[in-house]
């Protein structure tokens, strides 16, 4: 990880209404690399979702703060909820985005049928989301933001929906399909096991006014995937050390 694809400098985040002020972020820096797994971690309420609306700009900072390192680059935002349209087959529902962005090339068709087809899906192209399980609408809801080619993936609590084994077996899953597809991705998350063994680097922030109070460098023995990963030594030490930084019930 050498090349900084996203730099955050002493971001600042207040909310106003009638009753006065609450600063929500405070001097949060940190950066991004690209091809990185990225979590973010901390007490409820702490602003964990707040930065990355923040840098999918469907809210602003209180101050100039976030740099990419990459001309026009491109946001994908995966949230809790699958959130697919019930009435468009899979398929149509891994192009909406394309066609929001008025981009329907054939190209672009292509490369979705190719996402649907290497992730186990190209069977149920035709379907309806009625007809999949929590796990694959998940899967599907990826590959529909992979399908605008996004250099950064936003990952709020996207595994927070579903039962622990689903859970479990999903976070292989997306883990393996960001990780070929080459993407830098932000997770959000409040399960400190799945923020350890997916990830690159874990951010733990404070209680509100969210601060960075530690970032950790995830290094595991014999790292694969984050099923496997769970069971190397130092997953327990990052684990303890992670729960003791945030001296709270999540």
């Amino acid at each position: 990880m050498n090349n900084k694809i996203l730099e955050i400098t002493n971001l600042n985040k207040t909310y106003h209404d009638e009753t006065g002020e609450i600063t929500a972020l405070k001097n949060i820096s940190f950066s991004v690399y690209d091809k990185e797994f990225l979590s973010i971690v901390g007490p409820s309420g702490c602003g964990k979702s707040t930065i990355l609306s923040i840098l999918s700009h469907l809210i602003e900072s209180d101050n100039p703060c976030i740099k990419f390192n990459k001309e026009n680059c491109i946001l994908g935002y995966m949230l809790q909820k699958d959130s697919l349209f019930p009435w468009r087959t899979i398929l149509d529902n891994c192009l909406l985005g394309l066609e929001i962005k008025n981009n329907l090339t054939k190209d672009n068709i292509k490369y979705v049928n190719y996402l649907l087809d290497t992730y186990g899906l190209s069977e149920f192209k035709d379907k309806y989301p009625t007809s999949l399980s929590g796990g694959m609408r998940q899967r599907v809801a990826l590959i529909r933001t992979l399908a605008i080619k996004p250099d950064i993936l936003l990952l709020d609590e996207a595994f927070s929906a579903l039962d622990y084994q689903t859970r479990l077996t999903l976070s292989d899953d997306i883990y393996k399909i960001i990780k070929q597809e080459g993407k830098t991705a932000i997770m959000v998350t409040h399960d400190l096991a799945e923020a350890i063994s997916m990830s690159d680097r874990v951010i733990v922030l404070s209680k509100r006014p969210g601060t960075i109070k530690n970032i950790y460098k995830i290094k595991l023995s014999n790292k694969s995937t984050p099923m496997n990963n769970r069971k190397c030594k130092e997953f327990f030490e990052y684990y303890d050390k992670i729960w003791r930084d945030l001296d709270v019930n999540i």
